[in-house]
């Protein structure tokens, strides 16, 4: 009874990781094309330091079904573990990339073809092998896993580096390297996700009737989660208006995917209960999953 009920959850975890991934994807597109009317019309753009874009109701659009996607992905955490969830985030990088060649004009070469096909067959081989069970069933035991040394030291590495390139990298190259703007947020991504799935291990609680809303832990992870999520937001749309959306949107993919799956490893060690064939296909579909956004970039054609 207990496996199909562990069953049951994982593929309902897949299902909004699905969905989450159709709605970011398209959240790139509006976004983008609220960006780009903004530029027709001389504002100041978000790239240098404007926010103009808050007037914007294409802008807006975007913002709300990239909501509605990291919603169900943050739904998707509490059912499924975060080795699983994450590597489907390729199916976004698919959608808009498709979307990108009918609304932005930038066409698919033969490059970006292999790509879409290479993220469709990463993340079939990560469904057949993610491992299916979730250690951490409580806040107690997240508050455990969270004084791990190992991830302390990821933490703080995380923190100092988002600080360096914040405050020392951006300003001088932010605006000439499209890695600088996608590492701050892939880095800090992989801090908001930890948050997401300690919220989402205590809302899951909260409906069991644990008294969740009087454990510090809940609320020092929800503020960590909006701050993390404030950060990304900003320095994603600084990277989106200056750079190609099927420049950003592959890189992002492929350096929060690393950020979140080496952080996912170390806190939560789901793969400590996965088998030897388990291991592979995992390592083999989260190896094949960023060849496709890799390919992609250089896909688009203006």
């Amino acid at each position: 009874m207990w496996m199909e009920v562990n069953r049951l959850d994982f593929y309902i975890g897949l299902s909004l990781a699905v969905s989450s991934s159709v709605f970011i994807g398209a959240s790139f597109i509006l976004k983008k094309k609220g960006l780009l009317r903004l530029a027709s019309r001389g504002s100041m753009r978000a790239g240098q330091g404007g926010h103009a874009y808050l007037k914007e109701w294409l802008w807006w659009a975007g913002l709300i079904s990239m909501g509605a996607g990291e919603a169900a992905n943050f739904a998707a955490y509490i059912f499924a573990p975060a080795t699983l969830v994450t590597p489907l985030g390729a199916l976004s990088v698919l959608v808009s990339a498709v979307l990108s060649s009918y609304f932005l004009s930038e066409r698919l070469n033969v490059h970006g073809k292999i790509g879409c096909l290479l993220c469709v067959l990463g993340s079939t081989v990560m469904v057949i092998h993610a491992p299916q069970e979730e250690e951490v069933a409580s806040l107690s035991a997240m508050a455990e896993k969270l004084k791990d040394p190992g991830f302390i030291v990821f933490a703080v590495c995380v923190v100092g580096s988002s600080l360096v390139l914040i405050f020392a990298v951006a300003p001088r190259f932010g605006q000439k390297n499209v890695l600088v703007y996608i590492l701050i947020c892939s880095v800090i991504g992989s801090l908001s996700v930890s948050c997401v799935k300690g919220l989402g291990i205590g809302i899951k609680q909260l409906f069991a009737g644990t008294a969740v809303l009087k454990e510090p832990l809940f609320w020092s992870l929800l503020i960590c989660l909006v701050i993390c999520v404030s950060i990304q937001i900003n320095y994603l749309n600084k990277a989106l208006d200056i750079f190609n959306t099927s420049i950003v949107t592959p890189i992002y993919y492929v350096f929060f995917t690393t950020s979140v799956m080496a952080c996912s490893a170390i806190l939560f060690k789901e793969w400590l209960r996965m088998t030897a064939d388990g291991i592979m296909g995992t390592i083999k579909g989260s190896s094949g999953i960023p060849m496709g956004p890799t390919a992609l970039c250089g896909s688009s054609q203006p």
